[in-house]
């Protein structure tokens, strides 16, 4: 069909592909600067360190050179939370920054978190005695909702044996000012 002879093909196909000392050094280099990042680095950065150290190499080539070794960057991606559709009503501040309490349960703080977990953000809610400043109750979810710091919140007070005339602490983060949390508080008798 091209006009090329099938023993010349197969010739081809079967040649001794010749491995130069020049390309072996950069398929070391660029491997060791990948390594070195604790494979973070693309192309950009390893063309760049490689660069540095003394031979030269495009981003390009180094791309073509990371894919021939299998080498992946593995970086996480920035994170963004989902805008929620849930209610959001300013509460006020009771609290004004009065963060030194003089005995346990009487006032309680709560903050949610994000963390990398291997493939995807989990959000981690934890309440926390003003007191101790000490963790009494968390919960782990891949969503940061209402529910999550609801466990969160659910734990604490089982596992303090339901105190009363607590007040609870937070940003105004709508996991926090949503009706379902609000319920949650007023079942508790917390303010």
């Amino acid at each position: 069909m091209f006009g090329v002879n099938r023993s010349s093909y197969k010739y081809w196909l079967k040649r001794a592909r010749s491995f130069s000392p020049e390309k072996a050094q950069l398929f070391r280099e660029e491997r060791t600067a990948h390594e070195e990042s604790n494979g973070s680095a693309g192309a950009r950065t390893i063309s760049g360190i490689v660069t540095a150290r003394g031979m030269p190499l495009s981003r390009y080539r180094a791309s073509r050179v990371m894919k021939a070794l299998a080498l992946v960057s593995c970086q996480q991606p920035n994170h963004r939370y989902k805008k929620e559709k849930q209610e959001h009503i300013a509460i006020p501040n009771q609290l004004a920054r009065q963060f030194t309490v003089s005995k346990p349960n009487q006032v309680w703080c709560g903050d949610v978190t994000y963390i990398w977990a291997g493939n995807r953000w989990a959000y981690l809610a934890v309440v926390m005695d003003l007191y101790a400043r000490k963790p009494v109750g968390w919960a782990m979810s891949l969503s940061p909702d209402s529910e999550l710091t609801g466990k969160a919140l659910s734990m604490a007070v089982e596992a303090r044996g339901k105190p009363r005339g607590l007040m609870f602490h937070s940003d105004q983060g709508c996991h926090y000012t949503s009706r379902k949390y609000r319920q949650l508080l007023w079942r508790y008798q917390i303010r």
